[in-house]
């Protein structure tokens, strides 16, 4: 129940002030002074308790725990160990004494470091055997420049000697970490007793209330070098207002460990281009502070810091060691794609001996730099009556080559790829995603890397044939967009969601001038609202195709990435690796959007849920994606401007009778499917709820409800909603479920 228990110096008034640490779960409630003759105060830090304990030198007052005598505790304070000097109070979670050495020598040289106290959180078997080889490891180090005051605070031992009882010793209490661990192994992890949050406060009354400076970082972090003649982060927090900096840590990582070696701080030269928040520590000079400050892992609490703001660096893979088959693995611990050598790392790796293994170098393939040429790739199965259009569309506004795999065709789509293909108008292929275990869409990808028609192509993006590219600047075209975006090499084009504008029969007319009902612009839900795909420089900044957006970065060419959102506007590097999906932040539709047909009308629904998704073959396209992706709130015909072009394309393409003989088919063959699936009791009441009013007047709701509704149906909103008086500030929203797409 006690952590430790500390006499401070007697003041002027001969009064004795004696500090008690306890463990959490204690209370104020449950301690008491058993005489007037002293005073008693309580704070509790992070849940664990600190009891300050005033008495005069003739009282015979006792701290009581739960009714029972503590005693008179008898450490002292041993401040003057540390008096004057520049310490570091740090924790020890593991790492080696030569790691620690390392770190001492570093600090001391460019810092003035002086002094240690060293937390160590090691398990009990460990404590003694580390405490062995710091002294002979500091033995042997010839890099310090003077003898360093060092205190190892090993946590299977109580800190002071409190006159308790045994019943009440911190390290024999019922529930006390680390009982009985002599007589029979734990069955639960070791947690170091040091692991409270008031420790820094026990350390600082314990050892460092009279030091010049205390920083506090731990064994695996490093401050850099002061430039020439700065003042060192001791030096800075004796200078500070109040006597405190904030530190900032960075997250830091090699690129590669060499076969068979640990992990040491030379090897830590890259940082993330797109890194986490820092994290916070600090210094503080005792003398300077405010007397009423407290001492917390991550702040002093009570004082005002400087305003300059000290990094510093966290070596993550002295953090976090791997053993087996991790060893070594750098990418178990950090994404390899976000790193980027530092070269102030690499400067600092020069300080101890061993050469860090560097980052290979990476070029652009600088062939297609000049490059317009733009070239789609896509995945389609059963989706022969929209293929004219939407290749009559993207090749009125300059897209060169379309490259198709198809899987599973019975409608004609994939006889009439092939056919195009010997006209010379598409590349066609057969999607063998079952030899490769890929789902369909990833397999084509992976596929058309290897294809020339992708890899000579200047500008690439893979979409799909219910997408249609909308630019807003100029006369409409891709050249216009580039034009508007010179220096451009990704540009992401966000969807828009286009509903089934009540249109509930198939019929073989344009769905560009059919659909106009949509989304609202600023629509965060459902999900996939603002998924997006990418048009990009084919200059190798990537490892391979995705399905929204290149993938695999390659993270020394990160600075050659000019990726901007739909608006022109520069994409923030943190959504360089992995983004799909606007935000808030990022979206934009300025220069170009994606209309996004995902349904059509309700008798092509049918089909479509009856076919599968390309890249979600074990999912249902049921009624809970016709809720979310049917956006019927707003009309947008900025696409109708561009339909002359697109007529004077189809037509090219109809005159010839091979090509309107192939498109008639498949027109028919989607005729009969419908009429077949409606037939079917699986289809008949389905597609009645889809027609029905109910979805109708929810497809132009959707502002009005959470993401979880989304998720979970149409089923879960109550009726109510369908009132003809809703509130413009209704929302409604249901508990989240398990994730769908």
């Amino acid at each position: 129940m006690v952590l430790d228990s500390i006499h401070l110096e007697p003041g002027s008034d001969d009064t004795q002030v004696t500090k008690v640490f306890f463990m959490p779960g204690i209370a104020e409630r449950d301690i008491a002074v058993d005489d007037p003759g002293g005073a008693l105060e309580f704070k509790s830090i992070g849940g664990a308790g600190v009891a300050t304990l005033q008495i005069t030198a003739s009282s015979r007052a006792a701290l009581r725990l739960g009714g029972d005598i503590l005693g008179q505790p008898a450490t002292k304070s041993e401040c003057e160990l540390f008096a004057g000097l520049n310490c570091a109070v740090s924790e020890r979670n593991g790492e080696t004494a030569g790691t620690l050495c390392d770190w001492l020598q570093w600090h001391q040289r460019w810092h003035g470091l002086q002094g240690a106290v060293i937390v160590d959180r090691s398990p009990p078997e460990e404590a003694d055997r580390f405490a062995a080889e710091l002294e002979q490891e500091i033995a042997l180090t010839d890099g310090l420049d003077d003898p360093l005051t060092i205190v190892v605070l090993a946590a299977d031992k109580p800190l002071g000697k409190p006159e308790i009882g045994p019943e009440m010793h911190p390290m024999n209490a019922p529930d006390a970490p680390g009982k009985d661990r002599m007589d029979a192994p734990s069955p639960e992890p070791w947690s170091a007793p040091l692991g409270v949050l008031n420790l820094y406060e026990l350390v600082r009354q314990r050892f460092l209330s009279n030091a010049r400076a205390v920083m506090n970082i731990d064994v695996y972090d490093l401050v850099p070098a002061p430039e020439e003649k700065a003042e060192t982060v001791f030096d800075k927090a004796v200078a500070a207002p109040q006597g405190l900096v904030v530190l900032a840590g960075e997250r830091v990582y090699p690129w590669a460990l060499r076969k068979g070696r640990k992990a040491r701080f030379s090897d830590h030269i890259c940082s993330r281009f797109d890194g986490p928040k820092r994290h916070r520590r600090w210094v503080v000079a005792p003398s300077a502070a405010p007397k009423s400050v407290v001492w917390r892992l991550v702040r002093i609490a009570g004082a005002d810091p400087a305003a300059e703001v000290i990094p510093f660096y966290r070596c993550m893979a002295l953090r976090y060691r791997a053993d087996g088959e991790d060893e070594g693995k750098i990418s178990r611990i950090v994404p390899k794609s976000s790193l980027i050598e530092n070269g102030e790392l690499l400067n600092m790796a020069k300080f101890w001996t061993g050469k860090p293994v560097r980052m290979p170098k990476e070029n652009t393939e600088t062939q297609h730099q000049n490059s317009d040429r733009v070239a789609i790739v896509t995945t389609m199965k059963n989706e022969g009556p929209f293929i004219l259009e939407w290749l009559a569309y993207h090749r009125a506004i300059g897209v060169d080559d379309f490259l198709v795999y198809t899987n599973d065709c019975d409608d004609g789509t994939d006889t009439m790829l092939a056919m195009l293909q010997e006209k010379g108008i598409v590349q066609h292929r057969d999607n063998r995603f079952r030899d490769t275990g890929l789902k369909p869409q990833h397999a084509a990808l992976a596929s058309a890397e290897k294809e020339p028609l992708i890899q000579n192509a200047g500008w690439a993006i893979c979409m799909d044939v219910d997408e249609f590219i909308t630019v807003h600047t100029g006369d409409g075209t891709l050249k216009a967009l580039f034009e508007a975006v010179p220096d451009a090499n990704m540009i992401s084009l966000t969807w828009r969601l286009f509903g089934n504008a009540d249109v509930e029969e198939f019929r073989d007319e344009l769905i560009t001038e059919q659909f106009t009902h949509c989304a609202p612009l600023m629509t965060r839900k459902p999900h996939q609202a603002w998924g997006f795909k990418t048009l990009f420089r084919n200059i190798g900044l990537f490892k391979k195709l995705g399905v929204h957006r290149p993938k695999g970065l390659k993270p020394q060419l990160v600075d050659q990435i000019n990726w901007v959102n739909g608006s022109g506007v520069n994409m923030p590097k943190e959504e360089y690796r992995n983004a799909w999906r606007s935000t808030v932040q990022t979206v934009g539709y300025d220069l170009v959007t994606l209309n996004h047909y995902a349904l059509r009308s309700a008798e092509s629904f049918l089909v479509k849920r009856d076919r599968g998704r390309v890249n979600h073959v074990d999912r249902d396209q049921g009624m809970a994606y016709w809720f979310r992706m049917n956006n019927n709130a707003e009309r947008d015909r900025s696409i109708y401007r561009m339909l002359p072009a697109l007529q004077i394309e189809l037509d090219r393409l109809l005159a010839d009778p091979d090509i309107a003989a192939a498109h008639a088919y498949s027109v028919s063959r989607h005729r009969t499917r419908i009429d077949e699936l409606k037939k079917a009791p699986k289809y008949t009441d389905f597609y009645e709820e889809l027609i029905g009013e109910r979805l109708q007047r929810l497809s132009r709701l959707h502002a009005h409800f959470g993401s979880s509704v989304f998720l979970a149906g149409p089923e879960c909103i109550p009726d109510t909603v369908l009132s003809d008086d809703i509130a413009s500030d209704y929302f409604f929203s249901v508990p989240k479920t398990k994730t769908q797409h």
